[in-house]
C-alpha cells in the first residue's frame, strides 16, 4: 500500500504551531511562524522537530531567541517573549503519530551522525599520520 505522506511528508501535528501568526509585517500582511523561520534561513519542520525534542522551557527560550532575530515584524521587537510563550503552548507534547516520531528521531540521529562523521575523519587523519611516520622513519637509503 502506498504511503499516505507522499504528498505531505510533514507531521500534521506541526500545522497549528507553524501556521500560527507571529504578527503583521510593515505592509500589514500576517506572517506565520513557518514564514518567519524560513526567512531566517531555517527549515521550519526541522526546527519544530528540534523544539519538540527539547523541554518546554528550553523550547520557549530557543523560540524567543529566534523571534528576537526576526526583523520583518516590527511588533516582535518588544513582544517576542510573550509571543514565544504563546507559541510554545502550540507545540505537540509527545511524538504520537508515526510521522512525528520519524521526524523527531531523524533530528536526534542527525546530531549523532554529525559527531560520528567527525570521529571517522579524525581516525582517518590519525591513520594517515601513522602511515607517514612509519613510512618515513624506515627509509634511510
Amino acid at each position: 500500500m502506498a504511503d499516505n505522506n507522499v504528498l505531505n511528508p510533514h507531521p500534521p501535528e506541526f500545522d497549528r504551531f507553524l501556521h500560527a501568526c507571529v504578527g503583521k509585517d510593515r505592509n500589514g500582511h500576517a506572517v506565520t511562524l513557518l514564514s518567519a523561520l524560513a526567512r531566517l534561513g531555517l527549515d521550519p519542520w526541522k526546527e519544530t522537530a528540534e523544539l519538540v525534542t527539547m523541554g518546554h522551557d528550553e523550547a520557549q527560550v530557543r523560540l524567543e531567541a529566534l523571534l528576537a532575530q526576526f526583523r520583518d515584524v516590527p511588533a516582535l521587537a518588544s513582544k517576542h517573549g510573550k509571543i514565544a510563550r504563546d507559541l510554545s503552548q502550540l507545540l505537540p507534547e509527545e511524538p504520537a503519530s508515526g510521522s512525528l516520531k520519524r521526524v523527531t528521531s531523524t533530528v536526534a540521529d542527525e546530531h549523532l551522525g554529525k559527531s560520528g562523521a567527525i570521529w571517522v575523519v579524525l581516525a582517518i587523519i590519525f591513520l594517515l599520520f601513522q602511515m607517514f611516520m612509519v613510512g618515513g622513519s624506515g627509509s634511510g637509503e
